[in-house]
C-alpha cells in the first residue's frame, strides 16, 4: 500500500551533528550534517528548502533556515537577503566550527547549491548573483519561472505572496527574483522532476532548461515518470537514487 507522500514532512529526521547561526533572527541558521564516511573531494551541499517560502550523507550537508512569507521580515527583500547571507557564510562558518571541535576539515568553498521547490527558485536566484561562489545547481522541482507559476497560480498564489503583486505590477521585482530573468547562469545546472508533480509543474523546469539551453548553459534537466513533489526529498522513494545521481554529477 502506497502511503501519503507527505509523510516525508512528518518523519522525524536524525539531529544535526551541529548548528551554525548567520544572523540574529531565530531562523537565521543552518543545521550541518557530516557525512558517517568522507568522499574524497566531495564539496560542501547547502540545501535550501521549499514551502513556498512560506512559514508553514557521503556529503557535508549544512540546511539553512530563513525568514519567509507570514514572518517579520520574510517575503522581498528578506527572504533573498537571508539566503544570500547563509550561503556566504556557512562554509567560513563551518570551516571553523571543524577546526574548534578537532574534526577533520574538507572542501568547503563554492559549494553545490540544492534546493527543492521554493528552494530551488532561491538556489538558482543565488547562483545567478553570485556564480563564482558556487560550484554547481541542484533543482528538485524548482519553481524555475516566477512569471509561469504566477499565471497558473501555483501554492494559492504563492508567487503574488512572495512578490507582493503580480508581474504588471511589480516588475522589477521579477526581473530580480526570477531565474529566467537571470540567463544564462554560467553556473553547471541539474535539475530533477517529477512527471506526475501536481504542485509545481514540470512544465515550469521544462521552460526553463529549453531557455538555459538556448541561452548557452549546461543544464540538464531529468524527467521522472510517475514522481509526484515530495518524492525527491524522501531518501524511501524509488526517485531518490536519481537525485543522488545528479548530486554526484555536480
Amino acid at each position: 500500500m502506497i502511503g501519503n507522500p507527505r509523510d516525508v514532512l512528518d518523519r522525524p529526521a536524525p539531529p544535526p551533528d551541529f548548528t551554525l547561526r548567520y544572523g540574529e533572527h531565530p531562523d537565521q541558521l543552518a543545521d550541518v550534517r557530516l557525512p558517517v564516511t568522507e568522499k574524497a573531494g566531495a564539496p560542501l551541499v547547502i540545501f535550501i528548502h521549499g514551502g513556498f517560502w512560506r512559514a508553514e550523507r557521503g556529503y557535508a550537508v549544512a540546511a539553512i533556515e530563513y525568514r519567509r512569507v507570514g514572518q517579520p521580515g520574510g517575503g522581498w527583500p528578506g527572504t533573498f537577503s537571508d539566503v544570500a547571507a547563509a550561503v556566504a557564510a556557512v562554509p567560513d562558518l563551518l570551516g571553523k566550527e571543524l577546526a574548534h571541535r578537532g574534526l577533520p576539515t574538507f572542501d568547503v568553498d563554492r559549494p553545490v547549491l540544492a534546493g527543492h521547490s521554493a528552494g530551488g527558485q532561491l538556489a538558482l536566484w543565488y547562483a545567478a548573483v553570485a556564480p563564482d561562489a558556487v560550484r554547481g545547481v541542484l533543482g528538485l522541482a524548482p519553481v524555475a519561472d516566477l512569471i509561469t507559476a504566477h499565471r497558473l497560480g501555483i501554492g494559492d498564489d504563492a508567487v503574488a505572496s512572495l512578490l507582493g503583486g503580480d508581474p504588471a505590477a511589480r516588475p522589477e521585482l521579477y526581473a530580480s527574483a526570477d531565474p529566467m530573468a537571470h540567463l544564462p547562469l554560467n553556473v553547471r545546472t541539474v535539475i530533477v522532476h517529477g512527471a506526475a508533480d501536481d504542485r509545481v509543474p514540470i512544465e515550469l523546469s521544462q521552460l526553463y532548461v529549453a531557455a538555459a539551453r538556448r541561452s548557452g548553459d549546461d543544464t540538464t534537466l531529468v524527467e521522472l515518470a510517475g514522481v509526484e513533489h515530495f518524492a525527491l526529498i524522501d531518501p524511501m522513494s524509488k526517485a531518490w537514487p536519481a537525485v543522488l545521481d545528479a548530486l554526484r554529477s555536480l
